[in-house]
């Protein structure tokens, strides 16, 4: 844990000046790199924009890949993940932005991926409660590839920094994207 011993509350995620798509998080004392959208962070969302909602995000529970090593250490809800994950983007289905199980009629994220995007996801309070059709799904903070790339519009950091924010976060969390 952070100075006290007491979780610190709110991951800090701000763009790079130079490359938008590359950012920073700040908890406490602890600063890491990150990837971001390849759209940038934009304060109006939609649906396949690939950009990184502007906001402020409770980090509501991690799901995990029970077969790719042990699970974070972390105060917030944890959940294996299984093969028939998925998670509905389609904005004209009931359970938009929802969890769902696969196979699935309609289009969703696969959860159980082939990379290690995935290994580690955190679902964030984007656009949830209520869904609003159209205004983005499926927004993680979850597993960078090697190079940070862009991402479709999550946050997403290295395996080990993963395991370091989780270690310092409890429920009532908040990640702040920044513009």
């Amino acid at each position: 844990m952070l100075n006290s011993g007491k979780p610190a509350e709110t991951l800090d995620v701000r763009p790079l000046p130079r490359d938008r798509t590359k950012g920073i998080i700040r908890l406490g004392s602890i600063t890491v790199p990150c990837a971001l959208g390849r759209s940038g962070v934009i304060a109006r969302k939609k649906e396949g924009d690939g950009a990184t909602p502007l906001g402020s995000f409770e980090l509501l529970h991690v799901f995990f890949r029970p077969d790719k090593g042990r699970p974070p250490r972390t105060l917030l809800p944890l959940e294996p993940l299984t093969p028939d994950a998925g998670w509905c983007d389609d904005p004209g289905h009931r359970l938009y932005n929802r969890p769902v199980k696969c196979p699935f009629s309609a289009s969703h994220e696969k959860m159980w991926r082939d990379d290690r995007l995935y290994d580690v996801v955190v679902v964030l309070d984007c656009n949830m409660f209520p869904a609003v059709k159209g205004r983005g799904s499926a927004i993680f903070f979850h597993i960078a590839r090697e190079t940070y790339s862009p991402t479709e519009g999550c946050v997403a950091v290295s395996p080990k920094h993963m395991r370091l924010l989780l270690g310092n976060v409890a429920p009532g969390s908040r990640m702040e994207i920044r513009p």
